[in-house]
């Protein structure tokens, strides 16, 4: 999985347009092979990057849990035990 498409739904703080931006701009690069369009398809490349932004958008505030918001800083700490684990 793309590095910077990570779960954005249910956490506390929630996720932020960066965030969220950030996982669409990996999404679209991944599924177009670019990591930089030429110019030609820049205009497509970013109007891509903005609906899958909205979408994304739109997605995480239509969905309810019921299991209390995560803690941002708890999950990233135990991503950085299982990296160490798995890297030393």
């Amino acid at each position: 999985m793309c590095r910077n498409i990570r779960p954005l739904f249910n956490f506390e703080p929630p996720a932020t347009e960066a965030e969220i931006r950030a996982s669409a701009l990996q999404f679209v690069r991944k599924v177009s092979g670019f990591a930089k369009p030429s110019q030609a398809n820049a205009e497509a490349f970013e109007r891509a990057v903005d609906e899958v932004a909205e979408a994304a958008r739109n997605l995480i505030s239509s969905l309810h849990s019921a299991v209390p918001p995560r803690d941002r800083e708890t999950e990233a700490q135990k991503a950085r035990e299982r990296s160490r684990l798995r890297f030393g």
